[in-house]
């Protein structure tokens, strides 16, 4: 517990400092799994687009999939 203001400010300032690292820490990883690669064969390259693809079939049949299955929600009540 903390008895006076001085150790409430300094506990403030450590947690603002822990804080301010950990989105360092968070900026940094995130920066390093959203920019792309370049890749360095054309091996890389299509192996990427092909990944890319299947990737892009697999969000589409999914989004199909859950709208045929919650298809209830998105109906349009008629107007009389």
């Amino acid at each position: 517990m903390y008895n006076t203001l001085e150790e409430i400010q300094q506990r403030k300032q450590q947690l603002q400092a822990n804080i301010r690292q950990h989105n360092e820490q968070i900026s940094t990883l995130w920066a390093g799994l959203t920019t792309q690669q370049e890749p360095s064969s054309k091996g890389e390259l299509v192996a990427n687009l092909v990944s890319n693809s299947v990737t892009a079939i697999d969000a589409f049949l999914l989004v199909r999939k859950l709208m045929k299955s919650y298809s209830w929600l998105f109906k349009r009540k008629k107007r009389k």
